[in-house]
This record gives C-alpha cells, structure tokens and sequence, in this order.
C-alpha cells in the first residue's frame, strides 16, 4: 500500500513538472521576445542619435565651406578695391599734373596777351583800318592786308587758346576733386569689408572648433591649399596671354605630338574630353573622390592603391606647363597643365627630385611629368588630380571624373 502512495505521488508530481514545463517556456520565450524588442527599440534611439550627429555634423561642415566661401568673397572684394584705390590713386596723380601743366601753359598764355596788349598801348589808337588806309601802294596795301589778317587771326586763336586751357583746368580740377572723394569712399568701403572679413573668419574658427579631430585635420589641408593656390592664382593669370599665345602657336603649327624633347610613354583610353588616366593601367582606381568622407569638399580626386608609390604620372593631354614646383607644403612636388580646350589640371604630391618638365614646356599627351609621391601635405603616397576650367584659378575646380575615360 505504502508503495503503492508513493508510486501515485511520484506520477501527480511528474504531470505537475511537465505542465509547469510549458509555462515556463513560454515564460522564457516572452522574456526572449521583450528583450529582443527593447535592443531593437535601443538600436532605433542609437541610430537615430547616429543620424542627428551626423546630420549636424555634416551641417557644421556645411557651415564651415559657407563662411570659407564667404571669407572668399570679402578676401575678393578687398583685392578688387585694391586695384581700384591703386588706380584712384594714379588718376589724381596724372589730373594733378595734367592741372599743373595746364596752368603753366594758361600763365604762358596770359603773358603774351597782357604783352600784346601793352605794345597795342603803347602804339596808341592805331587800328586795322588806319594801317590798310596808310598803305602807298597795291602791293603795299595787300602786305599790310596779309600782315592784319595775321595779327587778328593771331589774337583770336590766343584768345581762343588761354579759354580752352582755363577751361581744361577747371575740368581737371573738378575730376580730380571727384577721384578724392571716390578715393575715400573706396578707402572706408575697403575697412567696412576688412571688418567683416575679420569677424567672419573668427566666425569660421569657432565653426572649426565644432568638427571632430579628422575633419579638422582635413579642414587644415583645405585652408593651407586654399592659401598657397592665391600666389599661384595670380602666377597664372598674370601668364594668361603668353599661355594662350604658346598654345595658339602650336595650334597652328598643327604639331599637337609635340613633347618639349620628352618621351610620351603613357597610353590608355581615350575619353571623349580627349584625357587618359594621368596614371598606369592597374592603378588607376579613386581613393578619394570629389568629398571626403565628412562630406567636405575636395575639389579634387586622388589615385592611391597599393604600390602606387614611385609610379610615373603623365599629361592626360598636350598643353603647356604653366607651373612645375617642388615644395615641401601644400601641394609639394607638383605641376599644372594648361590645355587647348580651355581646361587645366594640376598633378600634385609627386616624389622629391622627380620633376621632368619646367614651366613654359609644351608636352604631349602621355608625356610622363613626374613620380607619384607623398610630398606637401599628404598622408601616404597618392596622386591628387584637379580639373579646372578658365582662367585656372582655385575657384574654378570641377569634377575630373567625366574628363577621365
């Protein structure tokens, strides 16, 4: 009987345990379920805040390239105020010396009059009329006739003269008096922008403090380019006719093969801009294209595979060497390339001492220029290519990708 209670009490036992089996599965199960909705309701709120950090920061980036854009501008405005103040300042010198040389030929003037009007007196009342009557003969007559004529024309036109010259420097004065005051007005216009630049470029500072450590780190690079680009800026606009002259030169010559005396050792396809790669076939993918990463604008595109290091970079198109530099900044070993369809492009961060061509050099498609390198501001060995339209400057970068096969 005894085992017969226990053998009873162990069953109801095990079919209380196996009911309990599925409650506490399901138990578990919906634990599982909830703890899964709540990391995924986690994963939501991360990504979100992922998506509003970079939302802003690409948002300060943004800012940033504005108020760089900005300082531009003012940094354009004041060079054009410059020139403008510079010939202000020449057009006052040249009315003040204009005034001065009319004044003095006025008093010239003005003391042969007053000296014919004193010998007029001094021979008394005589006039025109008196000298023809006292005439003594036709041939006489027509002698004095030619003599007053003379005398009369001589007068108006000295008469005539001395207006003209007051006339003249009172003009003279009046623009000169108008240059001063354009000349003032362009002076306090100048610091009114200078001003603003100044702020602006605080502004700009305080933005850049906003960016992580690699965005300022490249927003660095950006504004070190930025700041050697405007020497070479001017370099090449004050080359702009002999560019063009040298290149209308060789147009006609219908010699569009030739090297300066290099060798044309590139190759490659042909793209409908009329480029190759300015690199060899198998190194020729983009590491970085027209942004970074943070979204900030390059302006530019970089070749930087593997092995890349020591490569020789070529002309994508005939032109001619506008500049060929080796710096130990910004650009380093670098060289640009003005071509005749109106584009020019710049090969920078080549290896020290590779330079093969020099300014003014007319070179072939194809022709190799220089090593890649990782000279300037540059992280690794890489080859930075710009594409820029007329007349070449910084401002003027486009996109090289459509120019490139």
């Amino acid at each position: 009987m005894k085992k017969l209670v226990l053998r009873i009490l162990g069953i109801v036992i095990a079919i209380i345990l196996l009911l309990q089996i599925p409650v506490t599965m399901a138990a578990s199960t919906k634990e599982l379920e909830n703890q899964q909705e709540e990391n995924e309701r986690k994963i939501e709120e991360n990504q979100q805040k992922k998506n509003e950090v970079t939302a802003e920061k690409n948002k300060t980036v943004e800012e940033v390239e504005n108020i760089t854009s900005q300082i531009t501008d003012y940094e354009n405005q004041i060079s054009e105020l410059n020139t403008k103040i510079e010939e202000l300042n020449t057009k006052i010198e040249e009315s003040q010396n204009k005034i001065n040389e009319a004044q003095a030929e006025y008093d010239k003037q003005e003391e042969l009059l007053e000296a014919r009007l004193v010998v007029s007196y001094e021979e008394g009342e005589t006039s025109y009329l008196d000298v023809l009557l006292a005439s003594e003969s036709i041939t006489d007559f027509i002698s004095n006739y030619y003599l007053v004529t003379e005398l009369a024309t001589s007068d108006a036109e000295l008469l005539d003269s001395i207006q003209k010259q007051k006339e003249e420097i009172e003009q003279a004065k009046t623009d000169l008096e108008n240059s001063k005051k354009e000349l003032d007005t362009s002076k306090a216009e100048k610091q009114s922008i200078t001003t603003q630049l100044e702020q602006t470029k605080s502004e700009k500072n305080q933005k850049v403090t906003e960016l992580t450590q690699d965005e300022q780190e490249i927003q660095a690079q950006i504004d070190e380019l930025a700041e050697a680009n405007k020497s070479l800026d001017a370099e090449i606009l004050r080359k702009q006719k002999e560019i063009q002259a040298q290149l209308d030169a060789n147009k006609n010559k219908g010699n569009s093969s030739n090297s300066g005396g290099g060798t044309s050792t590139g190759g490659g396809a042909v793209s409908n801009s009329g480029f190759i790669y300015p690199v060899p076939s198998g190194y020729t993918r983009i590491t970085t294209d027209l942004y970074y990463s943070s979204g900030q604008y390059h302006g530019a595109v970089d070749f930087g595979c593997a092995g890349i290091n020591g490569q020789p970079v070529y002309a994508v198109q005939e032109g001619v060497v506008v500049t060929a530099k080796s710096q130990t900044t910004s650009y380093g070993v670098h060289v640009m390339i003005a071509h005749p369809n109106g584009v020019y492009t710049l090969y920078a961060h080549g290896q020290m001492g590779s330079l093969r061509v020099s300014e003014g050099q007319y070179v072939s498609r194809g022709q190799q220029i220089m090593n890649v390198g990782s000279t300037g501001n540059s992280t690794g060995p890489h080859l930075h290519f710009e594409v820029r339209q007329s007349p070449g400057t910084y401002n003027n970068r486009v996109n090289p990708i459509p120019y490139l096969p």
